[in-house]
């Protein structure tokens, strides 16, 4: 008896933990599925649409340069005897700059005009049938023949008369005619126009068209030894020093109108479809940060240039440096406003999604988010325009900050700050 006793106690112990360890396996098995079924919630953060200006734009590098710029090189090697300016001056048209020893130039200017009038005198000789001295020799000759010629045809006429009385032979006649003859011939080609050929005439043109092009770039050099401003402007690089030695081609000076200054900029192949006349250009420069200069492009490209590892095209950009704070041949950062737009509907980009080539945001309605598809239009870095989709009193989510992301259906909770 006491052992069935103590069998029956251990069994009835035995179904109490069974039916313990089951109830406890069901109460986890619905807490599971309540976690895995329940309707899910996140934590977004969210913004409203807002009108604003937008603006989509083209951001490169690019390069000032003067629109009026004038180089002084040196024309010869030469010494350079004075400089009157200081780098930096504000110069007026006709001021002499520099001063180069003019010595050598002057000299070869000299030999140079001498020659050329030699070469107009000999061609002039040309076309007149000699020169003076020649004209005289054939002017004297000329009379010699006319008077033997004279004397030829008297004696041909006494002759002539003693044939007829049977004084003179035939011969002698005839040979007083032939002398006549010789005379009239010699006298003819004597007061006829001397006659050059066409190579003559080729050549001695030539000559003075050769002596007058070196006459006018030694009087160029000479001209040039004296380094005056064409135009009212800054010399804003001088690096001729009085009493220097300069080769020719040396630069001397550079001077510019620095009110009137272009940047050359490069935009990528790319871009350049977005590029027209008249676009605002915003110029900034790392050399003095916060300021910028205010510009308009002015010529598209004509064609793409290899620059470094970029393919791009080359556009002037006028700028206005009525303060004289941008210098020439800095380099410089360029944003060229391809399109803007006043009262643009906005939103973040971080709101938009793409998703087979079409864009979505996801709307607020009650507590749960709908997607809804929307056409885009304007963008910069951080704002893109919506042209149709939603409305301005919709509420977009924008960013989980829970481990589910943001989806369609989905129930939300706005994070007031998130971390």
């Amino acid at each position: 008896m006491a052992n069935g006793s103590s069998n029956g106690t251990n069994g009835n112990s035995r179904r109490t933990w069974i039916t313990t360890l089951v109830i406890l396996l069901v109460i986890f098995l619905g807490i599971g599925a309540y976690v895995e079924f329940r309707p899910r919630r996140i934590r977004i953060s969210v913004v409203k649409p807002i009108l604003q200006n937008v603006s989509s734009s083209i951001t490169t590098n690019g390069k000032v340069e003067p629109v009026n710029n004038f180089e002084a090189h040196a024309p010869l090697p030469v010494l350079v005897e004075k400089v009157l300016v200081k780098e930096g001056a504000q110069v007026k048209a006709g001021q002499l700059l520099v001063q180069l020893d003019d010595a050598r130039a002057r000299t070869d200017f000299e030999v140079a005009r001498t020659r050329l009038k030699g070469a107009q005198e000999r061609y002039a000789d040309l076309l007149a049938g000699g020169n003076e001295q020649q004209r005289i020799f054939r002017k004297t000759d000329a009379q010699k023949t006319k008077t033997e010629l004279d004397a030829a045809q008297r004696q041909l006429a006494a002759l002539q008369r003693l044939q007829q009385r049977g004084a003179a032979t035939v011969e002698e006649v005839t040979a007083a005619s032939d002398r006549v003859a010789r005379d009239q011939a010699d006298l003819a080609q004597l007061q006829a126009p001397v006659r050059y050929s066409p190579e003559e005439r080729t050549r001695a043109q030539g000559e003075v068209t050769d002596s007058r092009i070196n006459a006018e770039f030694t009087e160029e050099v000479l001209r040039n030894c004296n380094v005056r401003a064409p135009f009212d402007g800054t010399v804003y690089f001088l690096p001729a020093r009085q009493g220097a030695f300069v080769n020719v081609g040396e630069l001397l000076l550079q001077e510019a109108d620095l009110s009137k200054l272009r940047v050359r900029a490069f935009v990528d192949e790319p871009e350049i479809g977005r590029l027209a006349l008249g676009q605002t250009v915003h110029i900034t420069w790392d050399a003095l940060p916060g300021h910028v200069w205010q510009g308009t492009v002015t010529s598209l490209p004509s064609t793409v240039i290899n620059r470094g590892s970029r393919v791009v095209g080359e556009i002037l950009c006028t700028v206005d440096n009525s303060e004289h704070l941008l210098l020439p041949s800095v380099n410089v950062n360029a944003t060229i406003v391809a399109a803007s737009k006043d009262n643009a509907l906005t939103v973040p980009r971080e709101a938009v999604r793409e998703e087979n080539g079409r864009s979505y945001v996801y709307v607020v309605q009650g507590n749960h988010l709908r997607r809804s598809e929307v056409h885009l239009g304007l963008s910069n870095l951080t704002r893109v325009e919506i042209l149709s989709g939603i409305s301005q009193d919709d509420v977009i989510g924008v960013q989980s900050f829970s481990p589910s992301p943001i989806a369609d259906g989905v129930e939300f909770k706005i994070a007031e700050n998130p971390s």
